[in-house]
């Protein structure tokens, strides 16, 4: 158990962040599954709308620490490269 003021008060901002940052991923993960069920259905226009608006969304997680640069990366190349198959 903590035992400085120091430690306790890192185990409530943790558990704090952690809610924000369970949040975050959660609405990442929206959006890239509008941009998913778009594909599934075949509309072109409905996938390109989802992807330009999950784009800036993984790009906001990387920028706060939420998703792994490449991981972020990764998941719009394959994301635009189906896109563009459609």
């Amino acid at each position: 158990m903590a035992n400085t003021p120091q430690a306790r008060k890192r185990i409530r901002r943790n558990e704090a962040r952690a809610e924000i940052n369970g949040a975050r991923v959660s609405r990442i993960r929206s959006f890239v599954k509008k941009v998913e069920t778009a594909l599934a259905s075949g509309d072109k226009s409905a996938a390109q709308t989802a992807l330009l608006q999950a784009q800036p969304e993984l790009a906001r997680g990387v920028a706060r620490g939420v998703v792994h640069k490449n991981t972020a990366a990764r998941k719009m190349s394959r994301l635009s490269k189906r896109v563009a198959a459609l």
